[in-house]
Parts: structure tokens; sequence; C-alpha cells
């Protein structure tokens, strides 16, 4: 929409503490914010609002909220196109402090720009139900490379064919910036040391859209205005980066700091001991004899003195004696458990969906037609986490599972789904709930696990919100692309659920097709951006049906993935598993184990790519205390031969490892 045509007409006006001011959308205004002087200084003249941020300042055009971005060097780029949606005529505009504020009359959006901590802060509220694209990025013609927290995290550059075309699965795509992605943000990267990140504050009710245009990808953020579910406000900010492949990351991790948003491990350990038995441990998922004391034992002669031992909700969790071994080892054990299925106890495929009576079918999440929402798989009812928090005061359902599931001893927990952010409305009279309630439920009932009962606790693809009652993730280091789960569902390539004691499921190798090996391991593609967030508060692993061994043709990749990240190998364990790698596994353990102490409760504080191709990278943790290079080439760079990995500790020497292929 085109602005106003008025007459230009100059008037000084100053907003002091306290005072409003209001002009048209070509009036001049100036605010200075409280205590804050020139740096919170916000501008309005003909239509367009000026913000000062951190290494320049932005301008919000009034008449289409298309953004600009000019650095102090000069540089200028587009934050964002213009709104997809028409917005209608804008009103007046107010100046309030280090804040511009104007409505659009027809669509009932009200709009608030700000400084706000060096960065851009734009909030939209809507006056009904409604939907807003937008912002729309990546669209300046100078901007070169998109990152993406999918799973670990992705940079991708916005030209390349393969990217745009169908086989990537990006382009056309859409992820839920509450479940989808880990965390709720994006960047771009242009030439010349410039970048931008992008923090969608309201992440409940927004998506983030990938289109391909012109052979180009972009982005279009939408979110889904609604009274009934709570996201009538939409906060998103802006700001401008050193276009470094992870400078996204660093400056939401600045964000979530300074909202109080990241409980470090080092606070995690304080408050329960156990939870540094997870420094240096590798992570496996246990079958047959690998679950009992005979198993523990040959771990331990293997050499390996740190291990996370899990074990699937089959009905043979590990006895009372294995625990206790494995606990005298150093090791940790915890029963795989989800609070997230229902089922008819008398047809149930799984004992972690049998109810007491009523849950089945009275606490399923109910959809606008009162009936039950199918849960995962088409089985059975997702549970309303509404429905179990109300009935747990009288019934105890959460607290009689947990005490079932850790009867043999175990000290660790692992909840599924909870810590993934898949979010839901129940409609239910009788337990009614919004997503954001739904979340609330989940953060509180994960908080009794690790903090009343000390439980050293692991979710899902933990979310950057469930930093704080989560001390590990099984599946946020995974950028999974869809066409993976098309392939899982066919048993005769992934394998199926037999034989009971290991099934090919888990054990069966897979040669993953071209696209979906590039989409996801391609190193060159691959960038440290949940690491760079949340390395020394949440310990990260790949998903528990992709354990090393189960992809061979990628298992040198991925080892060198994880001592570059600092993060443990996830593993699946059984007896005819550990005949055939368990040296290799060991070898692999013993050289993270010291990597992962000296640097685990440290955060990340650089990444990066040290040749034109991408295949030599380096990360560094603390203040120099490790630094990683890793050379996923087949060609020696400064001395690292292709396929290895140089470990540094602060004043020592390199350690090599160039781990075989399977």
């Amino acid at each position: 929409m085109k602005a106003r045509k008025i007459r230009k007409t100059r008037k000084k006006v100053v907003a002091l503490s306290g005072a409003l001011v209001v002009l048209g959308v070509v009036g001049t205004a100036t605010a200075f914010g409280d205590g804050a002087g020139d740096r919170q200084r916000v501008e309005v003249h003909e239509g367009r609002v000026t913000v000062p941020v951190t290494g320049g300042h932005t301008t919000v055009d009034t008449a289409s909220l298309a953004v600009r971005a000019q650095a102090d060097d000069g540089r200028g780029w587009q934050l964002s196109a213009p709104a997809a949606d028409g917005l209608g005529p804008a009103g007046k505009v107010s100046v309030h402090g280090s804040e511009a504020t104007w409505r659009y009359p027809s669509t009932g959006f009200t709009v608030t720009a700000a400084a706000r901590d060096g960065r851009l802060a734009v909030s939209v509220r809507s006056d009904r139900d409604a939907t807003l694209n937008w912002p729309v990025t990546g669209v300046d013609p100078a901007t070169r490379e998109m990152q993406i927290p999918r799973g670990e995290g992705l940079s991708v550059r916005v030209a390349d064919r393969w990217w745009n075309s169908p086989k990537a699965g990006l382009a056309g795509s859409e992820a839920g910036l509450s479940d989808g992605l880990t965390m709720p943000f994006w960047g771009t990267s242009l030439a010349g040391r410039h970048g931008s990140s992008y923090i969608a504050e309201s992440d409940i009710g927004s998506t983030l859209t990938f289109a391909s245009t012109g052979g180009r990808l972009r982005t279009e953020a939408r979110h889904t205005f609604s009274a009934r579910e709570d996201t009538g406000d939409y906060k998103m900010t802006f700001a401008l980066t050193d276009g470094s492949p992870v400078a996204a990351a660093r400056d939401y991790r600045a964000w979530l700091l300074n909202h109080g948003g990241i409980t470090t491990l080092r606070a995690k350990i304080a408050a329960n001991p156990a939870v540094g038995r997870l420094v240096g441990a590798f992570h496996a998922y246990t079958w047959g004899q690998a679950r009992t004391a005979e198993g523990v034992r040959r771990l331990r002669d293997l050499g390996i003195d740190r291990m996370w031992l899990g074990y699937d909700a089959d009905g043979s969790p590990m006895d009372a004696k294995a625990v206790a071994l494995a606990e005298r080892s150093g090791y940790l054990v915890g029963p795989y458990d989800s609070w997230a299925n229902a089922q008819d106890p008398g047809s149930a495929d799984t004992p972690v969906s049998k109810w007491p009576s009523p849950v089945w079918p009275d606490a399923c999440v109910r959809d606008a037609d009162g009936k039950p929402v199918t849960g995962f798989g088409g089985r059975g009812c997702y549970v309303s986490s509404e429905a179990l928090r109300r009935a747990e005061p009288s019934k105890h359902y959460l607290a009689d599972r947990t005490r079932e599931m850790t009867a043999n001893g175990a000290d660790s927990y692992f909840l599924d789904v909870d810590a993934a952010g898949e979010l839901f409305t129940d409609r239910s009279p009788a337990h009614p709930m919004t997503q954001a309630r739904d979340r609330r439920n989940r953060l509180e009932r994960m908080a009794g696990l690790s903090g009343d009962r000390k439980l050293v606790l692991g979710s899902e693809s933990a979310g950057s919100w469930a930093n704080g009652v989560v001390s590990f993730s099984h599946g946020s280091g995974t950028p999974v692309t869809d066409g993976l789960w098309a392939l899982e569902r066919d048993r005769a390539t992934w394998g199926g659920y037999a034989p009971a004691g290991a099934p090919g499921v888990y054990f069966k190798p897979v040669h993953l097709p071209d696209d979906i090996a590039k989409a996801m391991y391609d190193p060159r593609y691959r960038v440290p951006l949940y690491q760079t967030v949340l390395h020394d508060s949440v310990i990260s692993t790949e998903r528990w049906e992709l354990s090393w061994s189960k992809l061979p043709d990628q298992s040198r990749t991925r080892a060198l993935l994880a001592m570059l990240y600092n993060v443990p190998l996830n593993l699946v364990l059984d007896q005819s598993e550990l005949d055939r790698h368990g040296e290799q596994i060991a070898a692999l353990q013993r050289y993270f184990e010291p990597l992962h102490q000296a640097a685990a409760t440290l955060p990340m504080t650089d990444f990066r790519r040290l040749t034109p191709d991408s295949l030599v990278q380096r990360t560094t943790f603390g203040d120099g205390a490790l630094t990683m290079t890793a050379n996923f080439s087949t060609a020696t760079h400064d001395g690292l031969p292709g396929g290895c990995v140089d470990a540094v500790l602060k004043g020592g020497k390199a350690r090599r490892m160039c781990p075989p292929g399977l």
C-alpha cells in the first residue's frame, strides 16, 4: 500500500520522559529512552520509523512493514520485504519514550517498533482473529546464506541449485517455530561481514515457510492471532550481525541470557551431582544381554567408564542388580517413558500407553467436534497434559508411573516428546487447554522429575525453552529432512520391530539415499547453532533410531561432527553390536571423555570454516579451554589428514583421532 500523500510540514518535537507525541505518518519526531540518551532515539519521518540498533540503524516503512538496515560503515540491505498481506492504510504514529506505535484501522493491527538491547523490537497486536505473513526475509540480492536451527543447524547458500530443488525438501516446507525448529530464530549472511538475526519471541502460533523464488531461497514467517489461543500478540526482534554462520545463534544466546533463559550444566550439577555423570559419557539404548549385569561388566572390560544407558518400554527393564552395578561403575541408567499417548488397555501395543481407568478415554485431547485427537502413528489418542495436571493431586498418575519406572533404582529418566514442543489445543469442557497452557504443564512436570525427584532428565529434541528442566536431549543433534520419515516407514528397507531382542528398526544398517544424506550430513551445510546457544546447558545427541552404526556410510562424518561439537554419540547396544564394534566404540569414548570433561560446562565461543569448500572446520570452547579442528575432506590441510580431528586443550599439544568407517 502506498502512504498517504500529505503536505510536507516540519515541526520539531522531542519526547522526554513520560511525554507522548502523536504525529501524522509524514511528521518528524525524535524520542529519547529514559536515561538512554541518543542510543535509544527513535525518529519518525515521512512514514518511516528509524530505530537505532547495535552496529547501525533500521528503518520500518509504516505503509508496508518493509524493514531496511544500514550498518555504521554505510552498507545497507533489506531485512524484510513488505508484509505479504494487505495491511490497509497506516494511521498516525505515536512516539512514547523509545517506542513508536501506529495502527492499521481496516485490518485491526497495532504495531510498536522500539530499540531494545541493541535490537529492533517489533510487536504486532490484533483486535480480531487474523493471520500476518511477515517478516519476509532473505529477499535482498546480497543475501548469500541462510541459517536454520533444524536440529543442530544448517547454513545453506540461498542460490544453491540443489537446495532450491524438490530433492532437498526445503523449498515449499513449513516449520513451526515452537516445534518444527529447535530454537525460534533464523539468520542470514551477506558478503562483507554483514548479516541479520531474527528472533520470534512469540513462537506459539508462528511458523516459518521456506520458498524458492527465481532460484533463490527466502523465508516467510506467519503468525496466527487467536483470542481462543491467547496469541493476540506477535513479537519479533531484528539484529545486525557480522555475517558469521553462527552469528544469529550468538544473538539468540545473548537474548536468552538477557531474559534469564539459560540454566547451565554447572547449576544443574550443583543442584543434583548425578548430572555430572553425563560429562564424558556416550549414550546408548540397550537390548538383550546389554541390559544385564553381564552386559555392564563387558562395557567396563572394554575400558568404558562413563555411559548413559537407557532401555525401551518393552516390559523387560534393567533389573536392580544391573542398575546397581552400572551406577557403581559411574554410569547413569534411565527408562524410556512417554506421557503423551493413551490406548485401550486391552489392546495397547506398548506398556507406556496403558493408564489406569479412566485416563483412556477421558483424558484424551479433544478437537473442536469433541472427538479424541488420534495419537502418534494412528495409535490411541494424545493425552491432555491439562487432564493429567488436574487429576494428579488425587489420582497420582504421574507420581505412580515415575515410582514404578524407577523401582529398579534408575537415577535418570527419558521422557519422550515433552520437551519437543509438540503442543495441543484441548477443546474438552472437562480440561480445556491452550498450547501455551500445554507448554507450562510440560515444563512443570519435567521440573518435578529433574528437581523434586532428582532424576537426570532427558527428552526428545529439546527446544531451547526447555533447557531449564532437562540435562540431555536425544534428537536435537539431527537436522531431519521429511524424506527420512518416509524412509523409516519402509520397513523392508529400514527394518521392523523384530526380533524382540534386537529389532531391525534399530540394528539393521541402512544406506541413505544421496539426497537425504546430503540434506542431513553433508558437512558443508552443517553449522553448530544449537551448541552455540546451549552447549553449556543441554547435552545434545542424535536421534535414538539413528544410532552410530545404523548409517555406516555416514559413520566417520558423524564421529567427526560429534568430536568437533563436543557432544556424545548415541548408540544402540546388544551383544552382537559389541562383538562387531565394541573396540571402536570404546576407542571413540576414551578420546571423547577428557575433551568433554574439559568443555562440557563451557559455552561454544567460536566456529569457523577454514577452507573455501567448508570441509575443514574449527570450534572453540570457553576462553580457549578446548579447540577442535575437523577435516571432512580427503586431502591434508595444514598437517591434518582428511577424515581426522585434532583436539587441543589449553596449553597442551594436539590429540588426533582418525575414526574408522564402518
